[in-house]
């Protein structure tokens, strides 16, 4: 029912970016505050019914360049891309009292991440959980939720990624995305693995998007699947795709390139998960 191409995303999107930058001078979505103890809020937003984003707060035990842990796009990255899925789709969200699109920090044992059916992280290269969390976001997993990770780049960052999950989920094996996955055309039909820098290298670099060169040049969508084919979780490498929401009023050029594949991608991930 909400087939189309990028294009149309592209289309809807520019419309969108006026009104993009007037909600981050407002709400302050423009800005990622930097690293973070500890999320803006605590607790679960008042007003439900609707899609909630839940990011999962873990402990760093080693550091990447322009990473902030698990605090990397927080909160615009959320609260964007809840307000978009709401804008484009007719989907509902949940809110907070003071009108914030409801979305929430949990860590994996905390008892609210069976509230969420949703859960996002960013910057997991830097990740190291302990045996209490294994456990709480094994439990939640097999219980039927879900974990997107997002925002790590190269070999070393991988290597520690798929470390740590393989202590959560060790019987699963991590399988590649392929493009012709029903998840690819949810909503949108995306048609290649878009690669989005970090809006602050883009600049610096002067248009690249391959944050560690040749090493990183190939971005890739990857999953663990029960035995159903349910995904547990879903891997974005060599992108950062949170970015693409993050950053949407910080300049247009930016916005016109990277945020309607990020949008196309992370809303056909939203609507895929609350449908399977």
């Amino acid at each position: 029912m909400f087939r189309a191409g990028i294009l149309v995303l592209a289309s809807a999107a520019l419309l969108l970016f006026e009104a993009g930058e007037v909600l981050a001078q407002q709400r302050g979505f423009m800005a990622n505050e930097g690293r973070r103890a500890g999320p803006i809020r605590e607790g679960l937003p008042e007003v439900q019914g609707g899609f909630m984003f839940c990011r999962l707060w873990y402990d760093s035990v080693r550091r990447e360049p322009r990473g902030l842990g698990w605090s990397t796009d927080y909160p615009s990255g959320d609260r964007n891309l809840m307000l978009r899925l709401s804008y484009l789709t007719p989907a509902p969200i949940n809110w907070w009292l003071d009108g914030i699109p409801g979305h929430a920090v949990v860590r994996a044992t905390d008892p609210d991440r069976f509230r969420c059916p949703f859960l996002f992280t960013s910057d997991v290269g830097t990740v190291g959980f302990s045996r209490d969390e294994v456990e709480g976001l094994r439990e939640y997993l097999l219980k039927g939720g879900f974990l997107w990770v997002d925002d790590f780049w190269g070999e070393r960052a991988w290597g520690n990624w798929s470390r740590e999950i393989m202590t959560v989920l060790p019987e699963y094996e991590i399988v590649d995305l392929p493009l012709d996955h029903p998840l690819f055309s949810a909503v949108y039909q995306v048609d290649e693995m878009p690669q989005i820098p970090a809006y602050q290298f883009w600049m610096q670099t002067g248009g690249q998007t391959s944050e560690l060169g040749a090493e990183s040049a190939t971005p890739n969508l990857r999953a663990i699947k029960d035995e159903t084919g349910r995904i547990l979780v879903l891997m974005s490498h060599n992108t950062d795709i949170a970015d693409g929401w993050e950053r949407e009023g910080e300049g247009g050029e930016f916005f016109q390139r990277f945020s309607p594949p990020a949008y196309a991608l992370g809303i056909n991930v939203l609507i895929w998960v609350m449908s399977h």
